[in-house]
């Protein structure tokens, strides 16, 4: 090898005519296949032998054979144009002249269009236009020419033709293609395809490749959850305790991941504001969530949204019936209206029967209906009060009985509706009705007859006696006012009494020689309409006072007396003016008291009467105490009477008496020191 590059390099420094011989060989044709001769008489180059030298690099020795005693050249092993595509040698002549020879290597369509990777994997958004492309890894196919990528074609997988294929070719012979949206992607339609892309050669008939390629449809939130039901209905009862389950709700998205998560939640602004209900944002399960009940809202209407996790997110909304179902769980409600002319509980006694006292309704808020089947009883009233109705809707309190304030004002009444649930509920309304008065008492005095004393000589406006009288009524009724009238109209009234207490005092001046004893009669009249009365009798005792000088009916007295008188026998009856009550009378002889068992003074009265009596009686008689006059001591006795009255001083007139007897002395009469007072005297007649 040395050798023949010196050889060349030594012949490369003279200048000659190089002459070039093209050779051409098929590629793949089996090894010994003659390739051509160096040498061919119509070319005009010099025959052999020749000197061979491989240009360096150009693998002549490895593949080709070259006879250089024929020039012939023939293929050492199988060609192939995509691993060398041509060979050159020079071939030197005993000539000396240099023989380039080019040993072409003619391309066969060996060779399949190849795809880089057999997969390949892209995604598109759903809601990617139509017509958007997106560049695939194109085949590569090392034959040249027409044998070379000629197209490409989907073979499979292309759903609803959701794809089409573009391909153009570059500079650099490569046949580039791209894959377009042909249509409307949907990622919840088809979320993936799987197209067999085919890749073709101009061969005859053609080679082919093919390339998978996985088409994954990202999702788009374009979805909207979808529930399962437009409208739910439910049912629970009223005392379902917080928490209870009542209904599920189910929606679906169809789109991907977070796109297609849904969430529940009740629309407050719409429905259950009060918020008796709740929903678990992941499952859907409604729930009580307040204490339910079934007189206040007998449905509850909710809106319950369905929203997904888009970046922005769609949502749905479905409504949902909740009906409760009633629980005997209120006792029945009692309406009264008390029909009196303010409204109060009250009725006047002398009410009528069956005169109206209040009106009773009766509801049973756990009935649908306005009035319920609640029965009503009362309780109370001692029987003076019952309960009447027409249609069991509404009752009447009425009178049963008569009734009187003055027995009993106030009467206690319990009103006691029963329901007809399981088990019954029970409910009362007590209330009072007091009994109103009528004026059908009259007053009352303590006593019928009143006693009072005064001193004749008291002043005007002296209190005598307080009088009282009593009205079982009340209010006006009960108010009393007191008169006077009094029943001796021979002198100016004496006495007058206040009207609001009932004093009895002395109007004027009173005398008890006018009359000892005057009698009033008191009236008590109330301010009833008509107004009721009654009247009572006052007896004033006038006590009376030494104001008069008293006065005999005589000056003198003649009395002319048996010896043998019988004791007790009166032997003198005088009269004088004034009486008084504590007054007394001296008998006496010349100046000695003729003794008290001789001669006795005593008043017409009897002496049992109390000594609180004002008047002594105006008749005195003086009788014999004992038989003690002797015929012998016969004679005329002066008797000197005293008497003396109980005022201020006494007052005395003398009056002689004269006693005609066998008395030989005459009487005289003297102020004695002893005093026989007279009985204790009575009222003055």
């Amino acid at each position: 090898v040395t050798l023949v590059a010196l050889l060349v390099a030594c012949g490369g420094g003279r200048t000659r005519t190089e002459q070039v011989r093209n050779l051409e060989v098929s590629e793949g044709v089996p090894a010994g296949t003659r390739v051509g001769f160096i040498g061919d008489g119509s070319t005009g180059i010099t025959g052999p032998p020749y000197l061979i030298v491989p240009v360096p690099g150009s693998a002549v020795d490895t593949d080709l054979i070259i006879e250089s005693d024929t020039g012939e050249i023939k293929t050492k092993i199988e060609l192939d144009r995509e691993t060398r595509s041509s060979y050159s040698l020079v071939a030197i002549p005993r000539s000396g002249e240099n023989i380039r020879v080019v040993v072409r290597v003619l391309d066969e369509n060996d060779n399949a269009p190849t795809f880089p990777s057999p997969v390949m994997d892209i995604e598109f958004p759903e809601n990617t236009p139509r017509d958007v492309k997106r560049t695939l890894n194109p085949a590569r196919d090392q034959d040249l020419d027409l044998f070379n990528t000629q197209r490409y074609n989907i073979v499979s997988g292309n759903l609803n033709n959701a794809f089409r294929l573009s391909s153009h070719r570059e500079r650099d012979g490569v046949l580039y293609l791209d894959l377009q949206i042909n249509g409307f992607l949907d990622r919840e339609t088809t979320s993936e395809y799987s197209l067999v892309i085919e890749a073709l050669d101009g061969g005859n008939p053609p080679l082919r490749g093919s390339m998978t390629v996985n088409i994954s449809i990202q999702d788009v939130n374009d979805n909207q959850p979808i529930f399962n039901q437009s409208r739910y209905f439910a049912a629970v009862p009223e005392n379902a305790t917080v928490g209870t389950s009542v209904l599920q709700v189910f929606a679906t998205d169809t789109d991907f991941d977070e796109n297609g998560h849904v969430e529940y939640s009740i629309n407050r602004r719409q429905s259950d504001r009060d918020g008796m209900f709740r929903i678990d944002p992941a499952s859907g399960l409604i729930a009580v969530n307040r204490p339910l009940d079934f007189e206040t809202k007998e449905v509850h209407e909710l809106v319950v949204v369905a929203k997904d996790r888009g970046v922005q997110p769609l949502e749905t909304t479905a409504f949902v019936s909740i009906r409760v179902t009633d629980v005997n769980d209120n006792l029945p409600t009692i309406n009264v209206i008390f029909l009196s002319d303010d409204a109060t509980p009250k009725i006047s006694e002398k009410a009528q029967k069956g005169e109206f006292v209040a009106r009773i309704s009766v509801n049973d808020p756990d009935s649908k209906t306005e009035y319920s089947n609640v029965s009503v009883t009362l309780e109370g009233g001692e029987g003076h009060f019952g309960l009447a109705t027409q249609d069991n809707i509404i009752y009447l309190v009425i009178v049963s009985m008569p009734i009187d304030r003055e027995l009993k004002s106030n009467y206690t009444l319990s009103v006691i509706a029963t329901d007809t649930g399981t088990p019954p509920l029970h409910a009362s309304r007590t209330f009072h009705v007091r009994v109103t008065d009528v004026n059908d008492n009259p007053p009352e005095f303590s006593e019928s007859v009143y006693h009072a004393n005064v001193l004749e000589v008291a002043d005007p406006g002296t209190s005598v006696i307080r009088i009282t009288a009593t009205d079982r009524d009340e209010g006006e009724n009960s108010v009393i006012t007191y008169s006077l009238i009094e029943e001796n109209h021979s002198h100016p009234p004496w006495f007058e009494i206040d009207s609001k207490s009932g004093l009895i005092t002395t109007k004027s001046h009173i005398d008890c020689e006018t009359d000892p004893v005057p009698r009033v009669l008191a009236i008590a009249t109330d301010r009833g309409n008509p107004p009721l009365s009654s009247s009572a009798t006052v007896l004033v005792t006038i006590h009376d006072v030494n104001d008069n000088e008293p006065i005999f009916d005589q000056s003198f007295y003649n009395v002319s007396v048996p010896e043998n008188e019988p004791r007790g026998r009166c032997i003198l009856k005088r009269r004088r003016t004034p009486v008084f009550s504590t007054g007394r009378v001296d008998i006496l002889n010349e100046g000695s008291p003729i003794r008290k068992k001789d001669l006795l003074h005593s008043p017409s009265l009897p002496s049992s009467l109390p000594p609180s009596t004002t008047c002594a009686s105006p008749t005195s008689i003086v009788r014999f105490s004992a038989q003690l006059l002797n015929p012998q001591d016969c004679m005329d006795i002066n008797i000197l009477e005293n008497t003396s009255g109980s005022g201020f001083g006494p007052l005395r007139q003398f009056c002689i008496f004269s006693t005609t007897g066998v008395i030989s002395n005459s009487a005289v009469f003297f102020k004695s020191r002893r005093v026989y007072p007279p009985p204790v005297l009575g009222n003055c007649t």
